[in-house]
């Protein structure tokens, strides 16, 4: 039990470093206190949105959930971006997510 403990906070504090929202929280165990810590990473940096034409790998005029993948930011908003739920990213919508993210 301690070992697991002195891992857990071992890694919280390695966390520490990378983190930008810190908090804690105190609760009384049998061996002591338990402190635990949370915490949510910073987040990348990955440049601007590359041109259409670079994530459009088929050449098909339109972005597919794989085609997103190559540009982290849009594959965590690809269903935002995709404005009529159609499943396919269009120039126009993509042109929207660039200039509204």
């Amino acid at each position: 039990m301690n070992t697991m403990l002195a891992g857990l906070a071992a890694l919280l504090l390695a966390g520490d470093s990378l983190a930008q929202d810190i908090s804690s929280a105190r609760y009384p165990i049998p061996q002591g206190e338990l402190i635990v810590t949370t915490s949510q990473p910073q987040a990348g940096h990955f440049g601007a949105p590359p041109p259409f034409a670079q994530l459009d790998a088929g050449h098909r005029g339109y972005l597919t959930p794989a085609d997103a993948n190559a540009y982290p930011p849009l594959a965590n908003d690809y269903i935002f971006a995709d404005s009529n739920r159609d499943g396919r990213l269009s120039p126009r919508e993509y042109r929207r997510w660039c200039t509204e993210r």
